[in-house]
């Protein structure tokens, strides 16, 4: 499933040419896609793989015959360039529908364990799939759920009030390595240590981080990671990376004769084989975006430094661009901050709805709403309407940057 390399990063014609979905036209211009917060475009390699895996390799699982040996290896395969992704062991890679359902199914059978005066310690900062799972605990098992608030004003959890929160009730810290609402990166490894302080289980929602920060359970230090690789140019579907020794203890519901150990013990029913050849391309494509080094991960540290580069320089140029347009406030941490390249907005006088659609007018796709980061936009005060979100992936250009801030000045003249 190797793929060719690709130009370094600082190529992005060369980059942007592997996406199709770049070429499509509205209303007379290229479509600017600003979305990538919610899911990216793929790369070609990516849908040309999982179609020569269904016309060519299609099967189940654990037959003697071809197609099913080599439906084996490419599930085999895609635990190895995953767990190289996460830095972590091929065994400890769950695979899933999506990181929520991942992370119900976890919490379900943690949970199993848990009661009164059992505590979870969450954020207000995180996504409701970090949250909801967590919460349902407190109905079902009456454990104790302890709520950790960020400052509104600057986007930034308070590390003060985390530290407080934790006791020796706790059973589990969950937190998100970055907001995708405000981009905000907390500091998830002084989080899993003072989690792990107290005895607690640290899990890690890396959904908005990983296709920005490359992902490392090892120096987080973290007990459970789950990421999702349509954010980072690969197919719907959910990852689920855990120490092996606790997903083979994990109580969790699933059919008798299905395999008894991690981490196919965690997978209920037959995977998305084709989402999986799919996901592991997306990570090749990834390190070959600054070919060079001998082992993979190695080429994804070299990719994911170049376009932290290129897209923090291109994040500057949003938000401050941003901050120029009179009637338009932004929301989360300024550019220099430790952040993802995702900024927050709203345009006095518009609903983020009615932004959008007039922006998608001009061909640039932004999301609006609450992102499933209900309680952040609570705690901002702006449940009724959201806010809009523009993120900067690796096929992000100035010319892109520039199109949204005229889009947008357009908007707050009128």
């Amino acid at each position: 499933m190797k793929r060719k390399s690709l130009p370094a990063i600082t190529d992005v014609d060369a980059i942007r040419s592997e996406f199709p979905a770049l070429g499509r036209r509205h209303e007379g211009w290229l479509v600017a896609y600003f979305d990538g917060p919610g899911g990216t475009q793929v790369p070609r390699s990516v849908p040309e793989a999982m179609t020569d895996y269904l016309l060519h390799h299609n099967a189940n699982t654990h037959w003697e015959y071809p197609t099913s040996e080599e439906t084996d290896d490419c599930v085999m395969e895609a635990r190895e360039i995953l767990a190289e992704f996460v830095n972590g062991r091929r065994e400890e890679v769950v695979f899933g529908q999506n990181m929520t359902t991942l992370t119900f199914h976890l919490a379900r059978g943690l949970g199993r364990g848990w009661g009164p005066g059992d505590e979870v310690v969450i954020t207000d900062l995180d996504h409701h799939a970090n949250r909801a799972p967590w919460t349902a605990l407190a109905v079902e098992r009456g454990i104790t759920i302890r709520s950790v608030p960020f400052d509104p004003s600057t986007g930034l959890l308070s590390m003060e009030a985390l530290e407080e929160a934790l006791s020796p009730q706790t059973r589990l810290l969950a937190i998100a390595a970055a907001s995708n609402a405000l981009g905000t990166i907390p500091d998830v490894r002084a989080a899993c240590a003072l989690a792990r302080s107290v005895g607690a289980l640290s899990f890690v929602d890396g959904v908005h981080s990983a296709p920005h920060i490359l992902p490392d359970v090892v120096a987080l230090d973290c007990d459970f990671f789950v990421c999702s690789p349509y954010k980072f140019y690969g197919p719907h579907l959910g990852v689920l990376w855990g120490r092996r020794a606790l997903l083979q203890d994990l109580d969790i519901p699933r059919l008798e004769p299905a395999p008894q150990a991690s981490p196919e013990r965690i997978e209920t029913g037959t995977l998305n084989h084709e989402g999986l050849v799919g996901a592991g391309v997306a990570v090749r494509f990834l390190a070959g975006l600054a070919p060079g080094r001998p082992t993979l991960r190695g080429a994804l540290e070299d990719g994911y430094r170049a376009l932290h580069e290129r897209s923090h320089a291109l994040f500057r140029r949003m938000w401050d661009g941003l901050g120029m347009i009179p009637r338009v406030t932004r929301y989360g941490p300024p550019a220099e901050a430790s952040r993802t390249p995702t900024a927050a907005f709203t345009i006095e006088g518009h609903s983020t709805n009615q932004a959008a659609r007039r922006l998608a007018e001009r061909s640039v796709f932004v999301s609006h709403g609450d992102f499933y980061a209900a309680t952040v936009i609570e705690r901002l005060g702006l449940a009724a309407d959201g806010l809009l979100r523009a993120g900067c992936a690796c096929y992000t250009t100035e010319d892109e940057i520039d199109r949204l801030l005229e889009g947008v000045t357009s908007l707050s003249r009128s």
